[in-house]
């Protein structure tokens, strides 16, 4: 892996995509132990998968993992605790809106 320079793999991978009552949720398990770390990106090759209400739909793809770079992995690393605050930045009032 290079300082500035992006690597790409290739994984087979399984996608599970649920739409049901209780869970709504969509999950990526590489079938080859490939693992992602901060910065890398992930494409699940083929067409949009959707589940209809009530079930769970898998499938069987190939993803292309496109490695960060030593530079982005450093830089994801130093200000992802920011970012994840940004998220957290909510309020639960028992007001209702109008």
């Amino acid at each position: 892996m290079g300082l500035i320079f992006r690597e790409k793999e290739i994984a087979p991978c399984t996608v599970r995509v649920s739409h049901c009552f209780d869970e709504l949720s969509a999950h990526v398990k590489f079938d080859n132990g490939a693992v992602v770390h901060p910065g890398d990106t992930v494409l699940v090759q083929g067409p949009e998968i959707m589940a209809p209400y009530g079930e769970v739909v898998e499938e069987r793809r190939t993803a292309i993992i496109t490695r960060a770079s030593r530079l982005e992995q450093l830089w994801t690393r130093a200000t992802g605790d920011f970012e994840f605050m940004e998220l957290c930045e909510f309020s639960f009032s028992e007001e209702v809106m109008s």
